[in-house]
């Protein structure tokens, strides 16, 4: 039984060799490209002001990243400038920042930028869900009207503008952005990387034809990875998905999976052992 792992393929990398340590015959299949957004401006002077946030919200480990990616030129910039002075007021300042964080990917990808394990926020290693949801029953009580909060997140290059050109797309669903303009913080939102969908080899369509009908198992984690599925199968006469499996970290997820075809659909937390369990429940 072959276990798809449809991650970007940074993350896609490291499930796999986790899962082959634990003797899951495993590969990577990734469903979204990441790379840098035509623009980081916006990105770079929420760097410089980031002392005036109350807190600032990442969307996933991949808005971490690459927004971390930014400090290093931001610094250089400075000292360029003879600012070191302004460095060390800027970090003294942001160090008062919350950091927050919907699952563990993110907060793990915090912690490997330096920042302290007690200046983020994120939802426990036993909640029902790693969503916005629970993160906002976490963090409501810290922010009062007027503050400001920056949510950092990726947008998508798979639409098109009216002359047919790639336009980007913010995606996400603004859940969270709403509940804290109804508590009279204003919110900012910045790119720091974008997702596109991947452009499969031979190989790659050969493989996703087998697993759509040999009884692999396709981890899905990302709602835009199972649409990108979908249409990269769409030109392939035969393939359906009635007998394919998959287990989803979220029930949008799954939701999205079912509308796609799939026969068979398990919902699942994102932590590898509770994947793992139910992996060995379809065995």
């Amino acid at each position: 039984m072959k276990i798809i792992v449809t991650r970007p393929r940074f993350e896609a990398d490291a499930w796999v060799k986790q899962l082959r340590a634990l003797h899951f015959d495993a590969i990577a299949l990734p469903l979204i490209d990441i790379g840098e957004p035509p623009d980081n401006d916006d990105a770079m002077k929420a760097w410089q002001n980031l002392h005036q946030y109350r807190a600032v919200m990442f969307v996933s480990s991949n808005s971490v990243r690459y927004f971390y990616s930014l400090s290093m030129p931001l610094a250089s910039e400075l000292i360029a400038y003879n600012a070191i002075k302004n460095i060390a007021n800027l970090s003294k300042k942001a160090s008062k920042i919350r950091m927050w964080a919907t699952g563990p990917g993110t907060r793990q990808a915090l912690l490997e930028q330096g920042v302290p394990n007690d200046h983020i926020d994120a939802p426990a290693l036993n909640a029902a869900q790693f969503d916005s949801e629970t993160l906002w029953s976490i963090v409501k009580n810290q922010i009062k009207p007027g503050d400001k909060v920056l949510i950092v997140r990726g947008s998508s290059s798979n639409t098109k503008d009216a002359d047919g050109a790639e336009s980007q797309q913010m995606n996400g669903r603004p859940w969270l952005a709403d509940q804290l303009a109804a508590s009279g913080v204003q919110v900012e939102f910045v790119v720091s990387y974008q997702r596109s969908a991947p452009v499969f080899d031979a190989a790659e369509s050969a493989l996703m034809s087998q697993a759509s009908a040999d009884l692999s198992v396709w981890l899905l984690s990302s709602s835009e990875a199972v649409t990108n599925l979908k249409a990269l199968s769409e030109p392939i006469v035969g393939l359906n998905w009635s007998h394919a499996r998959a287990i989803a970290t979220h029930p949008r997820i799954a939701q999205a999976a079912r509308e796609a075809g799939f026969g068979v659909v398990y919902e699942s937390r994102p932590l590898l052992s509770d994947v793992v369990a139910s992996i060995e429940s379809l065995s």
